[in-house]
């Protein structure tokens, strides 16, 4: 059973299934849900808890052992499952496969998960908890969505700001929700309930941004100037490894290379995606970027690429002078601006 998250509260209201799993990357929208569960639990008897880890060295035959066994106290268990990598292995797959059509009447799991690749979805395993659980699979929340969602949060706890005060907070916690949330409930105790001025948001919100470099593509294959040149300094007064960011922006020049190439000889772009493993918010934003951005200016941007890669191992670059980040930035833009 597919159930989305924000029908949680309804359904644990109602009853509990003895099986939960949550897979996303939004680790406080998906430490929010388990807590929903855990508490229901709680009301409802399960008193003894019991975590488990998939690591390196985990033996399966804990989470079985862990099924079978009576609670000490004769109470109901709740079990969790932590797996962090997404990726039990062929022993773990056929574990959960037994697990899922063998739940103990006296135990409720809790299988939590990283968000999902496409071919991982396709498992045995994956299936056979889609089948016997309650299965919550929690979108990321995209920069654009962003705001909206601060809004709601905002309003649920009687407040509300105008746009241009969302935005800013969306700026400013760039990819990171729980310090959105943080700055969020700060506003709460500041403020009373009803609209916030923007000066009180501006006043209250601190820079607590976590500057992604592969969210640093996304702004340059949208087109998003403000925001690239944003994040660059962002990546950088975090002291960021110029090589990694260098190395993401090379890549998606390349892809977008390799994109064009394909679409020369008369390939479809849904085809060349698949075949290059594009897919959710990145393939999206590739279609308006091939539209966009020219085949010399890409070929220029992979040349200038290699004379960036010079700088940063110290040697010297015809195309620049002095600063390697400021050659960064004249990259990135030149993608961006197409």
């Amino acid at each position: 059973m597919q159930l989305r998250a924000d029908a949680l509260d309804g359904h644990v209201a109602k009853t509990l299934a003895p099986l939960y799993v949550i897979t996303s990357d939004e680790h406080l929208l998906a430490l929010e849900a388990a807590d929903k569960i855990r508490r229901a639990a709680r009301a409802q008897g399960y008193s003894e808890r019991e975590v488990l880890t998939v690591e390196r060295s985990f033996k399966w035959g804990e989470l079985l052992a862990a099924n079978q066994a009576m609670s000490l106290f004769g109470d109901k268990k709740l079990i969790e499952l932590r797996i962090p990598s997404g990726k039990p292995g062929k022993d773990g797959g056929a574990a959960l496969q037994a697990y899922a059509k063998d739940l103990s009447p006296d135990n409720l799991t809790l299988i939590t998960l990283p968000k999902l690749d496409w071919q991982t979805q396709k498992a045995a395993w994956v299936a056979a908890l889609q089948q016997a659980a309650v299965y919550i699979d929690i979108p990321n929340i995209e920069r654009n969505a962003l705001p909206g969602w601060i809004a709601s949060r905002l309003a649920a706890q009687g407040q509300s700001a105008e746009r241009a005060s969302l935005d800013f907070i969306a700026d400013r916690v760039e990819g990171n929700l729980l310090a959105a949330h943080q700055e969020i409930q700060k506003l709460g105790l500041l403020h009373e309930p009803g609209k916030l001025a923007h000066e009180q948001v501006q006043d209250a919100v601190l820079n607590v941004a976590r500057y992604d470099v592969f969210k640093l593509s996304e702004a340059m294959l949208s087109g998003d100037t403000a925001r690239l040149i944003r994040m660059l300094e962002g990546l950088k007064g975090e002291g960021e490894a110029l090589p990694l960011v260098l190395w993401a922006v090379s890549e998606e020049i390349r892809t977008l290379l390799k994109l064009k190439a394909g679409m020369a000889q008369g390939r479809p772009l849904p085809a060349l995606l698949k075949e290059y493993r594009i897919w959710g918010p990145r393939e999206r934003l590739m279609e308006p970027a091939l539209r966009r951005i020219a085949l010399p200016t890409l070929e220029a941007a992979m040349q200038q690429a290699a004379q960036v890669d010079r700088m940063v191992k110290g040697l010297r670059a015809k195309a620049f002078a002095g600063d390697q980040w400021d050659a960064m930035l004249q990259l990135a833009l030149k993608v961006a601006k197409g």
